[in-house]
């Protein structure tokens, strides 16, 4: 199976989310976030990273329980970067 490439702004709020868990992750190390989460530490710092720009919604639900954040408030957090990508970046 051939995946579709991804398009700059699936890139960009890769990278928003990975940006927001990082920060939800303050100094607790990341091995320990990544093992209670049940993923490898490699996923977590690629998610971080914006690497994994699409993770599955398992892996970002498991994270967002170990992280205690509210799914619709990390939603909400990236609908908002949504919003902040200019016109001319989006077409």
């Amino acid at each position: 199976m051939v995946r579709t490439p991804l398009t700059d702004e699936q890139r960009d709020r890769g990278k928003a989310l990975g940006q927001i868990l990082r920060a939800a992750r303050g100094p607790r190390p990341a091995a320990a976030v990544a093992a209670e989460a049940g993923i490898s530490l490699d996923t977590l710092r690629k998610i971080e990273r914006g690497a994994i720009a699409v993770p599955a919604f398992y892996t970002v639900a498991s994270l967002a329980r170990v992280l205690d954040i509210d799914l619709t408030d990390l939603a909400k957090k990236l609908a908002e970067f949504d919003r902040t990508i200019p016109e001319s970046a989006a077409s």
